[in-house]
């Protein structure tokens, strides 16, 4: 939204949602939750249904149309989600009579069966909603945050699934996810992405708001790389002819069925990028060079969990080996 003064002394509000330009002119400098409202009467001029008094839940999902050629379809996915979420006192409640207690209220109640990182996102969505209408609530008291450390599987484990799953269609993937790609990298590559050892990921396969799978551009700009993967590899691939055809749920099923036959501890898909990031690490290669190779946006994760994880091993191992030379 923005909002211009002209050389007549008004002010003019313009708004672009889904391709088309909303537009809305006072004589004075408006409030954000003026401004905010002008446009939803212009919109609503257009059959577009936004008021003040309109519920809550409808004006969640009118702030999701708003923003739809901006957000990711798992954004959107995730959004409509919360928006179930709601009990239906709140989610009926009108957008211009929620206040902050009502809110805390609400995410209180929420929090009692999720996690506090499922409370932050839930919080989160209601103020972004609520600021985006011109209704800055504030903070919200949040749960505390459980403190964990990722599990980071052992070289053994891993090597162990590669073993276990030679030969078979799921081989490939399994091994790319050992070199830190994402699963929804994996599932979006084509055999056409691969030149020579090379491996150009510029997409995702994801579900989309109506849980359809699609194929999206990479999640950051970072994500956007091109990966030297190892002769066996490469050759697998276009022996094989391809890289991965089924659905990406299939990939954790069979991991997971994999991980019961070994009798080892569970760990996902994205417990990989974890062993990755660590045991780069650990054979000396630096934070930007993983960084890189993995595709994060920032080095913060590798050093605040993952290297941090496989250094604390590493102090427990050495902290025993000095205890026992007392002994």
């Amino acid at each position: 939204m923005t909002i211009e003064k002209l050389k007549s002394g008004s002010y003019r509000i313009k708004q672009m949602v889904n391709g088309v330009t909303y537009r809305a002119t006072v004589d004075h400098k408006p409030s954000d939750k003026e401004a905010h409202l002008l446009i939803a009467g212009a919109m609503a001029k257009k059959g577009v249904a936004i008021s003040s008094n309109m519920p809550f839940k409808q004006a969640c999902e009118a702030y999701i149309e708003s923003k739809s050629n901006i957000l990711s379809p798992s954004s959107v996915r995730g959004y409509k989600g919360i928006i179930r979420q709601f009990s239906d006192s709140f989610g009926n409640t009108s957008l211009d009579i929620l206040t902050k207690p009502m809110v805390q209220t609400e995410v209180n109640r929420y929090s009692a069966d999720h996690s506090p990182k499922s409370t932050s996102n839930f919080s989160g969505f209601i103020v972004s909603v609520l600021k985006y209408y011109g209704n800055e609530i504030g903070s919200i008291t949040l749960p505390q945050k459980e403190e964990k450390s990722p599990y980071i599987p052992t070289k053994e484990e891993v090597m162990s699934i590669f073993s276990a799953f030679k030969g078979s269609i799921y081989e490939v993937p399994i091994l790319l996810s050992g070199m830190g790609l994402r699963k929804s990298e994996i599932c979006a590559l084509t055999i056409d992405d691969l030149n020579g050892n090379v491996l150009t990921i510029n997409k995702a396969k994801v579900q989309g708001a109506d849980n359809s799978w699609i194929i999206k551009t990479t999640k950051t700009t970072k994500s956007t790389r091109t990966v030297v993967i190892p002769d066996y590899i490469a050759n697998l691939i276009r022996q094989q002819g391809f890289i991965y055809n089924g659905y990406p749920n299939v990939l954790y099923v069979k991991l997971t069925q994999m991980q019961d036959k070994l009798g080892i501890p569970h760990f996902s898909f994205h417990k990989m990028r974890h062993f990755f990031a660590s045991y780069m690490h650990n054979l000396g290669y630096s934070d930007k060079q993983i960084q890189d190779m993995g595709g994060w946006k920032t080095d913060r994760v590798m050093k605040t969990v993952y290297t941090h994880a496989m250094e604390m091993e590493k102090a427990k191992i050495s902290a025993a080996n000095d205890m026992g030379a007392l002994m």
